[in-house]
């Protein structure tokens, strides 16, 4: 079955709508007519005459190589073929013809045997022409040993030959001192990709080549098979994996001490999150095992092969020349704006200090003897949250039908901790200053909305009680925490939230309080709790994950948060009778 989920219209017209739209968005770029035949994207930009032009190309579907490296400092000009499709001759000499200066003009071509041969004609129908051209072959990939005649395949490190001849043109240098300073930096450059899903082409069917649990080592920037395929490993392990290849093959340009680039590609669909972890993992092993000094650390989206998922890794020795070179200023949008440099021995800064107020309520310890009134808030804190660890996996299947999933979870990560410091931590005679310590607890431990409400709520809850702690005390400090949850929150009784729950019980304790006990006041707080969750089946959600569901998916289904706070009130109203 071919794919269809691809933001395209025909699959025969991608490169060409593509390429349009590109150059929609930006200023300094131009399309040469005669596409589709010819898909030539140049600098419109006013250059000097008196300096060598650069021009890069290959098939389609890496992306933003090559026209997002055009730009004054790198390209002069792009040709693209179709998808995974070397380009004609017809069009790479077409960008000659448009672009070149009586400096020359220097091809940059990815070692691929219909690439060299296009580029090549083009080349020589230029030079025939009285054009001065000349090309270099980058063959960056080290991840497939003795690969004969053909050469090596060109992968990301194509990027780092392209800044480097492109500021040293911009330098004025002479057409074969800019070939020689491209030529030497693809040579040492080394390179090796790993995939954990490989591309599919518009319209194409997606392949099964990979198992669920499988990644390829030095597949091809085209899908073609790697060098091995193994079961998928950790972002460390792959790392290492990768840089030990790139050491082994390029050891003389790679000794320990060496200053060295390092690029960590994306190869089309891994996640931000992924890369700078694969990142860090690079930096680290080069680092610590083969002790080499990275200077500069490229992580970005640089070289892709469509949407394939993975990532690669490319090495490139520096001296101080070929380091000016990729620190040198260029307009092209897709090479990073920052040096991207590495400073050594970076630290984390250490957290700014808290106010001194704040310290001495929350940094006190359990007193050696509790008070009646400390124990009975002991008594009443390890009857909350034993109660929410009790029912966590119960809201945690219900949030999975109405939520994301993670309702009960949360709440035993914060009720673990508030368990863990109310034995250690709390200064329990002062009921303020332990429902401070609360709200500390809860926001180290507690991620998410909830989280950050229930640490408002306690926080309001003691601000109230440092004026009173009396019944009254607790029933204000409790409305004042709905007040600041709303407030902060949003949202409001009525919106499907645990607000439903505690709303009706704060009214109700308050109430109850002027003419009865505290123990019946917490009996009729935690009724109300359990009527207000109970309503929460036939209402409407107005805030949180809840909104985004359909009302039809949630008939009948008690809001989590709202359930969960009625099950601690019951469980505190227990413990005081």
């Amino acid at each position: 079955m071919k794919s269809t989920k691809k933001l395209i219209n025909e699959p025969a017209d991608a490169v060409t709508e593509f390429l349009e739209g590109y150059v929609s968005s930006m200023r300094h770029v131009q399309l040469l007519e005669g596409s589709p035949d010819i898909n030539v994207v140049i600098n419109v930009a006013p250059v000097s005459q008196h300096k060598v032009a650069i021009i890069a190309g290959g098939g389609a579907g890496h992306e933003p190589g090559q026209a997002g490296y055009i730009g004054e400092g790198m390209l002069s000009a792009a040709v693209s073929g179709q998808v995974f499709a070397s380009p004609s001759a017809k069009s790479v000499l077409a960008a000659i013809r448009a672009v070149a200066t009586p400096a020359g003009c220097l091809l940059v071509v990815l070692n691929y045997t219909g690439d060299k041969l296009q580029f090549g004609l083009a080349a020589e129908s230029a030079k025939a022409e009285g054009y001065k051209v000349e090309m270099v072959l980058v063959g960056d990939d080290c991840a497939l040993p003795g690969q004969g005649i053909a050469g090596r395949r060109g992968i990301a490190g194509t990027v780092m030959v392209t800044k480097i001849a492109g500021a040293a043109a911009a330098e004025g240098l002479s057409l074969q001192e800019v070939a020689a300073a491209a030529k030497e930096a693809a040579d040492q450059c080394r390179s090796v990709g790993v995939a954990t899903r490989i591309c599919t082409l518009p319209g194409a069917s997606p392949s099964d080549r990979l198992g669920e649990d499988e990644m390829e080592v030095g597949l091809g920037l085209h899908g073609e098979p790697g060098a091995a395929t193994h079961k998928m490993q950790c972002a460390n392990d792959i790392a290492a994996q990768c840089i030990d290849t790139i050491q082994r093959d390029g050891a003389k340009d790679m000794a320990e001490g060496h200053e060295v680039a390092l690029l960590v590609n994306n190869l089309g669909s891994t996640p931000a999150m992924e890369m700078y972890i694969m990142a860090r993992a690079a930096l680290k092993y080069a680092q610590d095992k083969h002790r080499l000094k990275v200077v500069r650390l490229y992580v970005g989206t640089f070289f892709t092969s469509l949407d394939m998922q993975g990532a690669s890794i490319s090495i490139m020795p520096l001296d101080s020349r070929r380091l000016e070179w990729l620190d040198a200023p260029t307009q092209a949008p897709c090479w990073p704006a920052d040096k991207c440099e590495v400073v050594p021995d970076k630290q984390k800064l250490p957290l700014p200090s808290e106010p001194r107020s704040r310290t001495s309520q929350t940094d006190q310890r359990r007193p050696e003897k509790l008070t009646p009134q400390g124990a009975l808030l002991e008594k009443a804190l390890l009857a909350a949250v034993n109660a929410l660890l009790e029912h966590a996996q119960e809201l945690d299947e219900w949030d999975q039908r109405v939520g994301d999933g993670d309702c009960g979870t949360t709440l035993a990560q914060g009720a673990k901790a508030i368990k863990a410091d109310c034995g250690t931590k709390y200064p329990l005679n002062d009921a303020a200053s332990t429902m401070a310590a609360v709200a500390e607890s809860v926001g180290d431990s507690m991620g998410g909305s909830s989280g950050a409400l229930y640490q408002i709520f306690f926080l309001a809850l003691a601000a109230e009680l440092k004026e009173d702690q009396t019944g009254e005390g607790w029933g204000s400090g409790a409305a004042a925490g709905l007040a600041a949850i709303q407030r902060y929150g949003g949202a409001k009784p009525g919106d499907r939230t645990m607000l439903d729950a505690l709303t009706p019980a704060v009214n109700s304790f308050q109430q109850e309080l002027s003419d009865g006990s505290l123990a019946s006041a917490l009996s009729l707080a935690a009724s109300a709790a359990s009527k207000g969750a109970e309503m929460t089946k036939s209402m409407k959600a107005g805030a949180g994950r809840s909104s985004y569901v359909p009302e039809e998916a949630m008939r009948n289904i008690a809001d989590p948060g709202a359930s969960a706070a009625s099950y601690w009130l019951h469980a505190v109203a227990e413990a005081m009778q």
